[in-house]
């Protein structure tokens, strides 16, 4: 198991340094190769090094986690509806009633292609990865979240941000009280599929 001088570089270079340099102009191909290395290596330290076997753990609260979940919705619901009304009203569930089949599109690719490999890299890795280098447990969430809203700085958009840092607590809470990559997952799809729905998807770059 590497030192703790080791995973404070690594978090450093996969979690603040990668992020950042996204968010400089440079060849597209140069950052999906970097993205791409840096996935397989996590996907590396996951099975080889935390021997990971990605199964669905047994005895999971489906019924109080889907209850919270959408619970959270409704609220996401109301807030981001507001907003759109009075912030930018014509875009207000533009795609989902003018067209249907990007919207179902554009909710299956980020569910499957999107979503997970997130949670896999922001939850899963960096738990386990890291958590036993903070005693103080409030701030190794605040900083997940907070690393979590660094990976959208490409976005160059201050309302991403923040949205991606509440989310990023409402995950990490989440995967800490649950330690399962397939519950946060549904979790992030379902928040991150409504922002497509009530007309947020453009400012996320999917096509409106």
């Amino acid at each position: 198991m590497q030192s703790t001088v080791y995973k404070l570089l690594e978090l450093f270079v996969i979690f603040i340094l990668v992020p950042i340099s996204f968010a400089i102009e440079y060849p597209v191909w140069i950052k999906m190769v970097i993205g791409i290395l840096g996935f397989l290596y996590i996907l590396y330290v996951l099975l080889r090094i935390h021997k990971n076997k990605f199964k669905i753990a047994p005895h999971l609260n489906w019924k109080m986690f889907f209850k919270w979940t959408f619970f959270q919705l409704i609220l996401i619901a109301i807030l981001t509806t507001i907003y759109m009304w009075l912030v930018d009203k014509p875009n207000l569930y533009v795609v989902v009633l003018n067209k249907p089949l990007l919207w179902l599109m554009i909710l299956f690719f980020y569910s499957f292609f999107s979503v997970y490999p997130q949670e896999l890299i922001y939850r899963t890795f960096f738990f386990q990865r890291y958590q036993g280098l903070f005693k103080n447990k409030t701030l190794f969430i605040l900083l997940n979240a907070m690393l979590f809203s660094l990976a959208h700085l490409f976005f160059k958009n201050g309302l991403v941000m923040i949205l991606t840092f509440i989310g990023g607590i409402l995950f990490a809470l989440t995967y800490k009280k649950t330690k399962s990559t397939l519950l946060v997952s549904i979790e992030h799809a379902i928040y991150g599929c409504w922002l497509f729905t009530v007309g947020m998807g453009e400012m996320l770059g999917f096509p409106s």
